[in-house]
């Protein structure tokens, strides 16, 4: 509820502080007294845009600023997702500066006017004879269906299954995506993993077949140079060991002559072992190597095969081959694994639809089995404000699992005739801006039994009713207060004489300059206030008389 309101140098005001009741406040003046200053300083707390220079001074920036008792509204989440600071009694300030710009607060946060609209919409519902009312709209309609029947629950369940079968969905439409992407290019990769497959190329491969292929292309030529090798060593008529062997024997003749020369002939007998060991081992390498056609041909033909497929897939190495055929093995893998994926998210996304299905068609049996009281309620109350023939009808579809969204599985139209034979159409269609006022009055004095609504403000939705008809549209509004924060704009005595708290608003010369000003009446100034309501500026005895009886009853 909106419990306090500043305006500073706005318009006609200069500084105005006025504090507001729970119930049915009422606020009456002349025309042009500053009403609508009053309406467009609220406008702007409500995110709307700031038209002209609407300053009281030059001098000084404007100021408005509204307390709101919110704490019957749930609005922790709205303020959580907008990273605001929650507080129980919410201050929400307007500064226009004197350039023409204006900055707006939320609980000394700054915000954008986006997230002050928002805010705003849920705190303060204003109504007037030509504005587009809710009641146009499919969501205030099923707003007051699921008020009056309890759904909110039921609501809450279905956004939240609701949101997990889009989820699903998107997760769904994803891995389906990615698989028709790889099955479109599985054939080709199954085909180069076969290929590598069959080839088979092993780690560091090609060093080994590079070597093989020099030793067998050069056979010949190595068997030469190995036979000449052993030849000279043990073969030839002087060869190096048979030297060697008379020389290892001439020294040794000579050690009993000369003293130092045994560790010569050591080391010479040494060299001749080791020579004999490496013309066995000439002997061995010559006979390891062979002349085989076959093998080289093999050889060659192996490292083709290998050149190609490095030159088909860019690589340098072999080793890069195969980490080409783990990935090809990978991607193929994928490829089972994401068709499976797939019908397990189909089934989860077919379980979840039916969940969904489900708790849609149990709200729409709640909101069908409740239109009977609406429409029997809201005719009663038009009947008491002035429309007896009204007849409000409610036109409930219940819609396939393909048109569902975040308000349920249901499309519906309030139809709407006010008079006698009149054909029932789309109640914002054929209802006058005053029938539309009294229509939504009867709401949301049904709906404010049930559900927390905002303040809800009244600009002279009074316009063209009068007599008895005025006291029963002033007596609802009381009814309604009972339940919710009511400001009523009103010119009608009547109406006026129902406000639990009455509001004053006119104008007066200071100096050189009128000012808008407003004041809270007691009892004596209300009874005048009204008197003058009913027969002008100087009431008799009888128009006050009337005034008091109208405050009393």
């Amino acid at each position: 509820m909106l419990v306090r309101l500043i305006i500073k140098n706005y318009a006609l005001i200069d500084n105005l502080d006025i504090s507001f009741d729970c119930a049915l406040n009422i606020i009456t003046g002349e025309t042009g007294a500053g009403k609508s200053i009053l309406m467009g300083a609220l406008g702007l707390i409500l995110g709307n845009r700031v038209e002209g220079r609407p300053f009281f001074s030059e001098e000084k920036k404007c100021v408005i600023e509204a307390y709101f008792n919110i704490a019957a509204y749930g609005l922790e989440h709205f303020f959580e997702e907008e990273d605001l600071d929650y507080e129980t009694e919410t201050i929400i300030r307007r500064e226009i500066l004197l350039d023409g710009k204006s900055r707006a607060f939320v609980n000394d946060s700054p915000v954008t006017l986006s997230i002050l609209k928002a805010l705003g919409e849920k705190l303060i519902d204003i109504h007037s004879q030509h504005a587009a009312l809710q009641i146009n709209t499919e969501d205030f309609q099923l707003f007051v269906l699921d008020s009056l029947a309890e759904n909110e629950g039921r609501m809450t369940s279905f956004r939240a299954e609701l949101k997990e079968l889009r989820s699903l969905d998107k997760q769904l439409k994803s891995v389906q995506e990615e698989l028709d992407s790889a099955n479109a290019e599985a054939d080709y990769n199954q085909f180069l993993f076969d290929e590598l497959e069959r080839v088979n190329v092993q780690l560091d491969e090609v060093k080994g077949l590079e070597d093989e292929q020099q030793q067998l292309e050069h056979a010949e030529e190595i068997k030469r140079g190995l036979n000449a090798a052993g030849y000279s060593l043990s073969e030839g008529e002087a060869n190096v060991i048979s030297l060697l062997k008379d020389s290892v024997g001439q020294v040794q003749h000579v050690t009993r002559y000369l003293s130092g020369v045994e560790a010569l002939t050591e080391r010479m007998q040494s060299a001749l072992i080791e020579l004999k060991d490496i013309a066995d081992e000439l002997v061995t390498q010559e006979s390891a190597v062979n002349l085989d056609e076959q093998r080289l041909d093999e050889v060659n033909n192996r490292l083709s095969e290998i050149y190609v497929l490095q030159k088909k897939h860019r690589v340098d190495s072999e080793n890069d081959l195969l980490q080409i055929r783990q990935q090809l093995e990978t991607k193929l893998q994928m490829v089972l694994n994401q068709d499976q994926l797939v019908e397990e998210l189909a089934h989860k996304q077919k379980e979840q639809m039916q969940r969904v299905l489900q708790l849609g068609r149990d709200i729409h049996e709640k909101r069908e089995a409740i239109i009977p009281k609406v429409e029997m309620e809201v005719q009663r109350t038009l009947n008491a404000v002035g429309m007896p023939n009204a007849q409000l009808k409610i036109d409930l579809q219940l819609l396939d699992g393909d048109r569902m969204s975040v308000k349920g599985l249901d499309a519906v139209q309030f139809l709407f005739s006010a008079n006698k034979g009149q054909a029932m159409q789309a109640i914002h269609k054929v209802a006058s801006g005053g029938e539309l006022s009294r229509v939504m009055l009867a709401i949301k004095s049904l709906v404010a039994k049930s559900s927390a609504l905002p303040t809800i403000i009244f600009d002279e939705i009074d316009t063209g009713i009068s007599g008895e008809v005025a006291l029963r549209v002033g007596e609802v509004m009381d009814s309604l207060a009972d339940h919710m924060q009511v400001l009523a704009i009103s010119h009608l005595p009547q109406i006026a004489s129902k406000g639990k708290a009455h509001f004053k608003v006119y104008k007066e010369d200071r100096g050189n300059k009128t000012q808008s000003n407003i004041q809270l009446l007691n009892k004596d100034e209300r009874v005048m206030e009204i008197a003058q309501m009913l027969s002008g500026a100087n009431p008799g005895e009888a128009a006050l008389q009337h005034a008091r009886e109208l405050l009393k009853s």
